[in-house]
């Protein structure tokens, strides 16, 4: 795990001097399915919204029937729902988009990884224990689904269209030109949720993705308008209104219960979203502060900056996924020039 973490570094360091990251082929919209819960009028509206603006065909679209919003489904409720997608996904199909809040988990497992990696039960028998490694950690691998036998997936909430469709919007936009950006990285006062510090990429200037990368000591950042990257560890992140998030910025903050999407607990990560994000992450039950239940800070920036899709950096960067709910624009690309 450690070599690979310290070649993350290298390639990020080779980046800011003019060496290319080689990058598999990637996710191209023709290979994304989209989920639609039939039993709620905000996801087909938003479902065919996002289908439309991402170019993807309409036979790409699952429908299936969820009343109620449950926010966790049982094992047995999740297969037979599995068991539906699955019939209804046509060749060629790598990943999937379900569009609707909730349900977003199953059992302790999260819905996005049950889908991708199988109900994880041993998990769920010690939330706080070590978790299954992911093959798709940290890889190369373009064809998840064809290669590793695993279709990523993500969860897009749909509570009030406008926002949702303001997330896809943002997707969208990203990598029409390259911003000046900054990736920014908090070491707080909440020392337990600061496991993955140690895994900060250094602060300086990746000056072919014009990305500037600042490392903070604070439990707050407030009044930042370039934002590509916003990762920290609190409970509830502050001044979030005051921020600017430009297309296809990802942000998440290590805490236990961020993928409690409807949870009051804790910050859900939708607010994330809510703020002007594209994607995030969060986990549904208690994991315990392991890193390796965390998108990896290097692992993340370097798979995103070689032009990997919301969706591929985010899967590929975290080593343990069971308990994690990927949301937000599967298809976010700011550096997808970059890719070859």
């Amino acid at each position: 795990m450690r070599i690979s973490l310290c070649l993350s570094l290298a390639l990020l360091a080779s980046s800011a001097h003019g060496a290319e990251p080689a990058a598999a082929p990637g996710l191209q919209p023709s290979q994304l399915a989209i989920v639609i819960n039939d039993a709620e009028p905000n996801s087909i509206e938003v479902g065919e919204y996002y289908r439309q603006a991402h170019a993807i065909p309409a036979a790409n679209v699952v429908h299936v029937h969820i009343p109620n919003r449950p926010r966790k489904l049982s094992m047995d409720q999740f297969a037979q729902l599995k068991e539906r997608i699955d019939g209804q996904l046509k060749p060629g199909i790598q990943a999937v988009l379900m569009v609707w809040s909730a349900p977003y988990a199953v059992e302790c497992n999260s819905i996005t990884s049950a889908f991708t990696l199988g109900y994880d039960g041993g998990q769920c028998a010690k939330s706080c224990g070590a978790g299954k490694a992911s093959t798709y950690f940290n890889s190369n691998t373009g064809q998840p689904f064809s290669q590793l036998g695993l279709r990523l997936s993500m969860l897009l909430p749909i509570d009030f269209v406008e926002e949702a469709k303001a997330v896809v919007d943002r997707g969208t936009a990203s990598g029409f030109a390259v911003p000046a950006a900054s990736a920014y990285y908090l070491n707080t006062s909440e020392g337990a949720r600061n496991s993955r510090a140690a895994f900060f990429p250094p602060a300086g200037m990746v000056r072919q993705r014009k990305l500037t990368i600042k490392n903070m000591k604070a439990d707050v950042l407030e009044g930042a308008q370039d934002i590509m990257v916003y990762q920290t560890g609190m409970a509830k992140v502050d001044k979030l209104d005051t921020l600017r998030f430009l297309p296809g910025a990802l942000a998440d903050h290590l805490t236990s219960f961020g993928g409690d999407l409807q949870g009051t607990a804790q910050m859900s990560s939708q607010r994330w979203l809510e703020a002007g994000a594209t994607a995030s992450y969060g986990t549904v039950s208690e994991p315990c502060n392991y890193w390796q239940k965390f998108p990896n800070p290097t692992v993340l920036l370097r798979r995103y900056l070689s032009g990997m899709t919301a969706l591929e950096a985010y899967w590929g960067s975290v080593a343990w996924p069971a308990q994690g709910l990927f949301i937000g624009d599967p298809l976010a690309a700011p550096y997808a020039s970059f890719r070859r």
